[in-house]
């Protein structure tokens, strides 16, 4: 099937996640971090990545990603890309919808933690398709 990349720093959502694409039939990578994730990227170009917004080192480390696979990055600007947040839509920091027409962040699809998989799946689908 398909190369996916998770980036986020908790281990057992990676480790789960993972496990399940697996199933699918998916090659699964993980990175704790984006830059980890970034020189991961440069050297295999993965066909989708799964991204957290925010890092303990940096809450906006997720986003700085995404733009810079959208806005610097030939070889990186065209990978699907889903970003993930544990902040509920409906909290006033809440991140759903708030990236989806940024100029900087085009075509960038955010889900919330806890993640249902099979709302994942169908939206990896979609977006491999």
């Amino acid at each position: 099937m398909a190369y996916l990349l998770i980036v986020d720093d908790d281990d057992d959502f990676c480790a789960a996640t993972a496990m399940v694409l697996r199933k699918f039939g998916h090659e699964v990578q993980t990175e704790s971090s984006p830059e980890k994730a970034l020189a991961r990227m440069e050297n295999r170009l993965p066909d989708l990545v799964l991204l957290d917004v925010m890092f303990p080192e940096d809450d906006s480390a997720g986003h700085n990603l995404a733009r810079h696979m959208r806005c610097s990055s030939e070889k990186l600007k065209n990978v699907p890309l889903i970003m993930l947040t544990a902040l509920k839509s409906d909290s006033p920091l809440g991140f759903i919808d708030c990236g989806m027409n940024d100029p900087d962040l085009p075509a960038v699809h955010f889900l919330e933690k806890p993640i249902e998989f099979n709302t994942l799946i169908s939206k990896i689908n979609s977006l491999l398709a």
